[in-house]
């Protein structure tokens, strides 16, 4: 077991978002500390990546959920800040496209799996349809389901699905990691007037920011079912303390790399035909000219 672990959420239906951290826990590692952390974490991921693809076996997903201003953006450029492009994909899912509303809820993020060998990242995720269209019901209006929509069903039958589907890309190689920033009300509050006094950073603002705002309890009920549905050890929740930045971005780079430690994946050895190629192939490099 690691530290990181105690952030993990119960896989028996136990877990209540109230009793979820926002702030670090007293004695953590002050802002310097973790920033020194991080880059000793980021160098981890970057050399396990380096061999997860030279493996070409299994993947990792990653899947960031939090409310807005948690510091999602922020966290996945930081954590990720080291490792090859080439062996990362990073998705952001905004508002479903009319071509992804006729289309089952997962289809748009199944489009988006990582390839064996690589790190996919979702920035929000099929989750949106058990988090954001549960606070907003009528968004089913759009979505071409099959009538009657009974809302007493539809979110135990999501969470049924996406059971399934995590299970299903476990079965097959994929690690899932699942990570709910779990910023404070207040803290949201001041992150918004910040973005609002700094015109570097007012382009993120949005007016519907403030109206989801309200909805503020709403969601975190929304979020306590999701979690306690959907953390299986398959494709585990963590609940992150997201009001300190650099805590949080230490924090989820230790659960990463502790995650693909865990793997004990070595860099493929040639068999004795490649092997034989590899002789062959020297010898003549070491006559050419």
């Amino acid at each position: 077991m690691s530290w990181s672990d105690d952030y993990r959420v119960p896989f028996d239906g136990s877990f209540r978002i109230a009793r979820a951290r926002t702030a670090p826990p007293k004695g953590a590692p002050d802002e310097k500390e973790c920033r020194t952390e991080l880059a000793r974490l980021v160098e981890r991921v970057s050399d396990t990546q380096q061999i997860l693809y030279a493996h070409d076996v299994r993947a990792l997903l990653v899947i960031f959920q939090g409310m807005d201003a948690a510091g999602k953006d922020g966290t996945i450029r930081a954590v990720l800040s080291g490792v090859n492009p080439a062996g990362c994909q990073v998705y952001s899912f905004k508002t479903p496209t009319a071509e992804e509303l006729d289309h089952d809820f997962l289809w748009r993020t199944s489009r988006c799996l990582p390839e064996r060998g690589r790190i996919g990242v979702f920035n929000r995720s099929y989750y949106e349809e058990v988090l954001v269209v549960r606070v907003h019901p009528e968004f089913l209006e759009r979505q071409s389901l099959p009538r009657p929509i009974k809302l007493g069903r539809i979110w135990d039958d999501r969470f049924e699905s996406i059971r399934d589907h995590e299970r299903h890309l476990a079965r097959n190689g994929t690690i899932v990691l699942k990570f709910w920033l779990h910023v404070s009300r207040d803290e949201q509050r001041r992150r918004f007037l910040a973005r609002l006094e700094d015109p570097s950073r007012m382009w993120k603002y949005n007016e519907a920011d403030l109206a989801e705002r309200g909805h503020w309890h709403e969601y975190m009920k929304a979020c306590q079912d999701a979690l306690r549905n959907t953390s299986r050890p398959w494709a585990p929740w963590y609940t992150i303390p997201a009001d300190d930045k650099p805590y949080m971005r230490m924090t989820v780079a230790h659960v990463i790399a502790t995650a693909l430690k865990r793997l004990k994946l070595k860099h493929p050895k040639p068999d004795s035909a490649q092997r034989a190629t590899f002789a062959r192939m020297k010898r003549q490099l070491e006559k050419a000219e």
